[in-house]
């Protein structure tokens, strides 16, 4: 019986576009003491969501009444970079995987209620669920240094899902660990928020510091963070195993077109909706967007940028106000050291 579920689950799922999944028992381990330690250190920057239902996103097991397993479920989403002079993590250039995945781990629920009268509840970020470490229990791949899951035949570039069941179905193996002595992510991270193999400073990641860090972003990070408007996928570009990377399939993740830097700066509400129906990065809203682009143009721009900064620099808010002048000052700074 639970071969047929599983090569069941198996066919389900690949016919929705997933390419990996695998299954963890509950309750099970997920490195309590680290995590606590973690928030308590302030690790996690402003993020006070992931201070809350500890009970649960520790032991999972809580998540719903009578719990016996944990289905984890991978979705590629590699591509190459579109061809323009900022960057957006790759997670970001289409359409918001959390609607994408989340209404395909519905057919899966429903699938399972109908043919095995059970229970089940579907995750995609939206509820104290970690994702990666209960990936790697359930044998997709291992988290790596950088704390991002690798999957040994795919690399970096999967969107996980899970869903918890009343379901009692036998494990999978457990992920092994394949990093070795290689250190790559650690010595490519732009703001050291790697601090050691497998601890990240999440209060340090330019992923953190363009998305859910609000106000100024901090002047140490700021030339680190280059040409990045939204997130930072360096860590994972340079993970070896992503030599079997391959691209995408799911054409709602496929890049969308994006004006240049200075019409995003102008833009208004009806622009920035407009132009991002569905995108992840309108998380950020106007401002947050606005602020991580002037900073941008401040690393990369010249002196025909000056009047769209100038402008943002007489908006009225105070944080685009100040990043306005701080890329003001970086620009001319640079002209003058180029005919100096």
């Amino acid at each position: 019986m639970d071969a047929g579920i599983l090569e069941s689950l198996k066919k389900e799922s690949e016919a929705l576009g997933f390419h990996n999944f695998g299954v963890t028992k509950v309750p099970l381990e997920l490195r309590r003491d680290y995590y606590n330690q973690w928030i308590k250190e302030g690790k996690h920057g402003t993020m006070a969501w992931m201070e809350n239902n500890n009970e649960r996103r520790l032991n999972p097991e809580h998540l719903m009444p009578e719990a016996k397993s944990i289905l984890v479920f991978a979705m590629n989403y590699y591509q190459e970079d579109p061809n323009r002079n900022f960057r957006i993590a790759k997670y970001a250039l289409g359409k918001d995987y959390h609607s994408v995945i989340y209404k395909r781990l519905k057919k899966i629920c429903r699938f399972l209620k109908e043919n095995y009268q059970s229970d089940q509840k579907p995750y995609v970020d939206t509820g104290p669920v970690l994702e990666k470490p209960i990936a790697e229990a359930a044998g997709l791949g291992w988290q790596g240094k950088s704390t991002i899951l690798v999957e040994k035949k795919r690399g970096t570039w999967s969107f996980l899902g899970t869903i918890v069941t009343t379901l009692d179905l036998p494990a999978s193996k457990e992920g092994k660990d394949y990093c070795g002595t290689c250190t790559r992510c650690i010595d490519c991270c732009p703001t050291k928020a790697i601090t050691a193999p497998y601890k990240l400073d999440a209060s340090k990641c330019i992923s953190y510091l363009t998305i859910e860090h609000k106000g100024s972003i901090p002047h140490e990070f700021r030339e680190a963070i280059g040409d990045r408007v939204f997130g930072c996928d360096e860590c994972l570009d340079v993970c070896p195993w992503n030599k079997w990377a391959k691209i995408t399939e799911e054409s709602q993740f496929e890049a969308r077109r994006l004006p240049d830097l200075k019409t995003i700066l102008n833009w208004d509400e009806e622009d920035f909706k407009s132009n991002l129906v569905a995108s992840p990065i309108k998380r950020v809203k106007l401002n947050g967007l606005k602020r991580n682009v002037a900073l941008v143009i401040g690393n990369i721009g010249n002196k025909d940028d000056l009047p769209a900064l100038e402008a943002l620099a007489n908006c009225g808010d105070d944080v685009l106000q100040e990043q306005a002048e701080w890329s003001i000052q970086a620009i001319k700074s640079r002209e003058c050291s180029s005919f100096g």
